[in-house]
């Protein structure tokens, strides 16, 4: 029996909540079942991609010119008709509109994933008039969040019957280690310190500036908290003199990038994701999985993946006060915090592991073919 051609259309493999996704699909498809590979409409493929080359996996790069580039179409038509492909599963809407144009008059099954949405989200008049019509060339459209279907609905005008919902999921291996014993010591943190703490990119819809507020409030109470930022990005220099000004430098460590971010999430207390804008967060997920309570702003997915009062606390964004309360009633409770972080743990294994997220697409791959 022939291997089933799934090719996954996105704009790159840098490091993103998107890419992560692909990246855990490409991993955990059935090789008996399926060829599986990845089409780039631009260049370089960034680390996920150079990674999964390295392990002999297909990764091809396109090159998209400025504006709307009608000879990708064609380029893309013909890679689906030279490689034979099955099934084209295009990641975030850009993607989707190339390839399910390079789909059209080809025996190809187009799925379309959304993985998110702009801040503040809005209507555009030519999608209005066109995603109806795309969506009669694409056989399954899905959204991370339930948020995210509704937002396709009101803002892109897809059909609500034609989407459903499939959760992102990630391979848990790397989040049930045993905390690195010299981590806090390399970061100059004392055992005895609280330690709250993030993993985002440092972007202004990521609202970092938030928690970095809070903390000036709880450190009148716990004066030894320290919030650990891991991650880079073009709000860090803000943010930096943002802690100067509010004089926490010696309580605010900004890691940086760090390829051991998943060992972070072992030496946090309590996990904060203060978003103005969320699909489903990859980061608020490896927090879970590492058995971590999490402290997340009513935005996006959020709400429907943290259980307030069960798994951590669901707060209004942008509310710095109602984070630091928050953050206070867990650190008075230890029993509470530990109990909060064992439920992470146990809701993400029912809900939010690769394997779940993994037989959903399958599902659509084996069907949509």
């Amino acid at each position: 029996m022939s291997l089933k051609k799934v090719v996954h259309v996105t704009f790159d493999m840098r490091i993103g909540g998107a890419e992560q996704v692909i990246y855990n699909l490409i991993e955990h498809t059935d090789k008996s079942k399926y060829d599986v590979s990845i089409l780039c409409l631009d260049q370089p493929i960034g680390p996920f991609g150079k990674q999964l080359k390295e392990k002999g996996y297909q990764i091809n790069a396109l090159k998209r010119e400025p504006g709307f580039d009608l000879s990708l179409i064609t380029q893309i038509r013909r890679y689906i008709m030279h490689h034979n492909v099955d099934v084209l599963h295009c990641h975030q809407y850009t993607p989707y509109v190339y390839g399910v144009l390079g789909s059209v008059f080809t025996r190809t099954k187009v799925i379309f994933t959304e993985h998110g949405r702009f801040y503040p989200d809005r209507r555009k008049f030519k999608r209005i008039l066109v995603n109806p019509l795309l969506n009669l060339l694409t056989d399954h459209v899905t959204a991370i969040s339930s948020a995210t279907r509704n937002a396709l609905i009101e803002f892109e005008n897809f059909p609500g019957n034609k989407i459903r919902v499939i959760y992102n999921g990630i391979d848990d291996s790397r989040y049930i280690l045993h905390q690195d014993p010299n981590l806090k010591k390399s970061l100059g943190i004392n055992d005895y310190a609280c330690v709250l703490g993030t993993v985002a990119r440092l972007d202004s819809i990521k609202n970092q500036a938030m928690m970095i507020k809070a903390l000036k409030i709880i450190l009148k109470h716990y004066p030894d908290t320290v919030l650990i930022i891991v991650g880079d990005g073009p709000e860090r220099e803000n943010l930096e003199k943002l802690t100067s000004q509010l004089e926490l430098s010696s309580n605010v460590i900004f890691t940086g990038f760090r390829e051991d971010a998943h060992l972070f999430y072992k030496i946090m207390d309590i996990f904060l994701l203060t978003s103005f804008s969320e699909g489903t967060a990859m980061t608020l997920l490896e927090a879970m999985a590492s058995g971590v309570p999490c402290i997340v702003t009513d935005v996006g997915g959020n709400i429907e993946i943290v259980k307030d009062n069960e798994t951590g606390f669901i707060i209004p964004s942008d509310d710095r006060e109602a984070l630091a309360d928050k953050i206070i009633l867990l650190l008075n409770n230890d029993e509470l915090r530990k109990e909060m972080g064992r439920g992470s743990r146990l809701r993400f294994e029912a809900n939010f592991t690769v394997d779940k997220m993994f037989k959903a697409y399958e599902a659509m791959y084996d069907g949509a073919a």
